[in-house]
């Protein structure tokens, strides 16, 4: 599932995810599930309100983790 969506999190990026990174994972995760790249126009509000609350969840997430010891990869 959704294997264009990379990891967030340093150590695998080097630096902190960006609000562009968090939002194109979340957009990337809603195309996936409802199954449209860009929806019609009578869903397009909904479609953006779950980009929308994707992108703020994903941004806690990463904000509340602790990462410890080594490198791990995906």
């Amino acid at each position: 599932m959704c294997r264009s969506i990379k990891t967030l999190r340093p150590p695998v990026l080097p630096e902190e995810a960006t609000e562009e990174d968090i939002r194109a994972a979340a957009l990337q995760f809603v195309r996936k599930v409802s199954g449209f790249r860009a929806p019609a126009a009578h869903n397009r509000e909904v479609f953006d309100r779950a980009v929308d609350e994707i992108t703020a969840s994903t941004a806690r997430l990463l904000d509340g983790l602790e990462v410890r010891g080594g490198v791990r990869t995906p």
